[in-house]
């Protein structure tokens, strides 16, 4: 095995209820754990699956080439507001610009609506005399005077983090980097974050929030990186450890704790990724990932086998999911919803008799009633089981037994009792409510961005993602549904397929009119070699490919658009070809160009990254070698509850592993494997495709 190390690869993915672990072999065969996350230690459950994976495949830790991380623990903490007690130090005169935010309602009838509140709480906001001019020009030099005057605040607060935001720092970090390096002499002891390096971007409030977040997590994510870390070297790992980005790319752990902040979305992140390879796979243009796991759910679009991708990004959204009401940070970040809607989403009933689902959830401590560990209030796996979704014998590998009596209980007291119905109706209730939110979602979603989702096909990942997503389909209007292999574990199996990339932005405003192609040269220089100290640090000896974007906007706009650059360098001749470019793109947005009106850049971007992993074989070689001719013969059979019948009917339940490609499964069936099963309803069937997927169709 040591002369193949290189090519032996460990995924880890830890969620809000199950920790995710994927070992892939040379030859493409996947070994798999799924454990209940542990809060109190999160490592401690990756470090049971590692042990398990390698334990199933007969390798030691040496063995292993690479271990590549995703994560939600970043966002929890921003959620739940656990993170660091944190200070800001900003210009004198602008400590309010966290609460003043936009100065806009984004919900205009409702004047009572709820506001985030921002990370640092006023009296943690400190003002400091300083001042610099949009163009990078001292206007008032740095008062160390402010300073001194902080720390009293600082030592009497107990603050472990600060983040420091000056006013056009963006331009000219010198204030920036000298309060660090003061404070660093005097409290060193100190997690320190600049504006000016996690977000070097125009617009102050976003500048100042994406700063606030990244200080809030980062001693929480660098104690928990670094404790991880260890503890892989005392068990003998010797290989790289990356972590997946929210942007879909792999960064190095030294970045990832400098950085965590570009981390809050790995997990899902991981979901997307695999959800477009599939689709790359299967030849389907127009996805939607649906990705559902035990605490929440997550719907991306992938259009031309790539999904939508933002620069922006709000965590924590307090009034109904709706933009504008979270907290904003300005990172690379897959285009996606998210909403509390998995299977440990607790249900329950309103003061107006309606069933509730979510966002709070079971998480894995207690976890829903089923689990046996102390949860007494129904969840969504609960209904799942009463209605039988769920083939209780190959849950989670078999980890541990669900408790079908413990659900019912939990369903009649909670749902049953109030509503008066038997337990059966309350389950259907609960599922009918949870997937009718992730439908809504997913409409609402595709609205903002203009397209419909009749017409494409879904690519379903998670654990829970399988059990619901042909009824998913029939809401939204999707006849094909593709569970690809290791579906259960899949946001693991993403991050195997990501590619080692760094994303660098940088403000600097430049009209067409008067490109001066040396500040930009210059500054693509410094963002390159910013970018490939990250990508060389996971990728040595890679040949790297270079992507550069403008965002653009006729001057007087108050929003840019997105255009894609040619290589540089560029001279004066290249302005036209950006003129031209801007208007094709903005033409492309909104059917027409403004003549007569100046154009000017507000950021650039510059994005190195290696070449993609080789694609994972989806199936196990092992298992399929096994199989025999002939039609597939089901293991058992199963009541399962028909939603077009509202009445439970007789399933036939098949091994995933026992079915080759071309084998056809007709409706109401069960395909169970170690991490979920899937549901194909009575008005559905089921066939293996060349890869080993399951592709679900809606019949005529």
């Amino acid at each position: 095995m040591a002369d193949q190390k290189n090519q032996v690869r460990l995924a880890v993915d830890i969620g809000g209820t199950f920790t995710d672990v994927v070992l892939e072999l040379p030859a493409g065969s996947r070994f798999t754990a799924k454990l209940l996350t542990t809060y109190s230690h999160p490592g401690q459950a990756v470090l049971q699956g590692i042990s398990a994976v390698l334990a199933k495949a007969g390798i030691e830790a040496g063995d292993i080439g690479l271990i590549i991380h995703g994560t939600t623990l970043a966002t929890n903490a921003l959620i739940e507001r656990s993170g660091a007690v944190t200070a800001l130090l900003t210009t004198e005169g602008h400590r309010d610009a966290l609460e003043m935010a936009h100065e806009d309602r984004f919900e205009q009838y409702d004047i009572m609506i709820d506001r985030p509140q921002p990370l640092v709480p006023r009296h943690l906001r400190l003002p400091v005399r300083e001042r610099m001019d949009a163009g990078g020009g001292i206007r008032i030099p740095l008062d160390e005077q402010s300073l001194e005057a902080a720390l009293p605040v600082l030592d009497g607060h107990g603050v472990e983090s600060v983040a420091i935001g000056y006013l056009h720092a963006f331009v000219n970090p010198e204030h920036e980097q000298r309060t660090a390096e003061w404070l660093r002499e005097r409290r060193p002891e100190l997690s320190i974050t600049l504006a000016s390096e996690v977000c070097p971007e125009i617009r102050e409030f976003e500048r100042l929030s994406t700063a606030c977040a990244n200080a809030y997590v980062r001693p929480l994510m660098a104690r928990y990186l670094g404790r991880l870390d260890g503890e892989l070297k005392e068990l003998g790992f010797r290989c790289p450890f990356l972590l997946m980005t929210s942007g879909g790319g792999l960064t190095t752990l030294e970045t990832a704790a400098r950085f965590p902040i570009r981390l809050v979305e790995s997990g899902p992140a991981g979901g997307a990724i695999l959800a477009r390879d599939v689709a790359r796979q299967s030849g389907m243009k127009r996805v939607l990932s649906f990705d559902m796991g035990g605490t929440t759910a997550k719907l991306c679009l992938v259009d031309d086998f790539e999904p939508l991708m933002s620069r922006s990004f709000e965590v924590d959204r307090v009034y109904r999911f709706k933009k504008g009401s979270g907290l904003p940070v300005r990172i690379p970040v897959i285009e996606m919803v998210e909403i509390g809607a998995g299977g440990g989403s607790i249900a329950r009933v309103d003061k107006l008799n309606r069933i509730q689902v979510g966002p709070e959830s079971a998480g894995s401590e207690p976890g829903p009633a089923a689990y046996g560990r102390g949860g007494s209030r129904p969840a969504v796996t609960d209904a799942d089981v009463l209605l039988g979704r769920v083939v209780t014998s190959t849950f989670a590998g078999g980890a541990f037994r669900l408790d079908s009596k413990a659900a019912a209980d939990a369903v009649r007291r909670d749902l049953g009792a109030p509503l008066k119905l038997d337990a059966e109706s309350a389950a259907f209730g609960i599922s009918e409510v949870v997937d009718e939110n992730m439908a809504a979602a997913a409409r609402a979603h595709a609205a903002e961005f203009g397209m419909d989702l009749g017409s494409r096909d879904m690519v379903a990942v998670g654990g829970a993602a399988p059990l619901h997503s042909a009824r998913q389909g029939e809401k939204l209007g999707v006849r094909r549904i593709v569970v690809p292999a290791d579906a259960g574990v899949g946001s693991a199996v993403g991050v195997l397929l990501a590619p080692v990339a760094y994303e660098v932005v940088r403000s600097r405003r430049q009209n067409l009119s008067a490109l001066d192609p040396g500040v930009v040269n210059r500054l693509m220089e410094e963002m390159h070699e910013e970018s490939a100290t990250v990508v060389r640090m996971g990728a040595p000896k890679a040949v790297l490919s270079e992507t550069r974007q403008a965002f653009m906007r006729y001057v007087g706009q108050g929003h840019e658009i997105v255009v894609n650059l040619p290589p540089g360098p560029y001279g004066e001749e290249h302005a036209a070809g950006f003129h031209a470019l801007f208007e094709e793109a903005y033409s492309r947005l909104y059917g027409r160009v403004i003549e007569g009106v100046d154009i000017e850049v507000l950021s650039w971007t510059l994005t190195l990254s290696a070449p993609n992993p080789k694609d994972p074989a989806p199936g196990d070689p092992a298992a399929d070698a096994a199989v025999q001719a002939g039609e597939p013969e089901p293991i058992a059979r199963q009541a399962l509850f028909d939603p077009a019948r509202q009445a439970p009917v007789d399933a036939a339940v098949y091994l995933r592993k026992a079915l080759r490609p071309g084998s056809r499964v007709p409706g109401p069936a069960l395909i169970t494997e170690q991490q979920t099963t899937t549901v194909v309803p009575s008005a559905w069937a089921a066939e293996i495709g060349p890869g080993g997927h399951i592709i679900l169709e809606k019949a005529v």
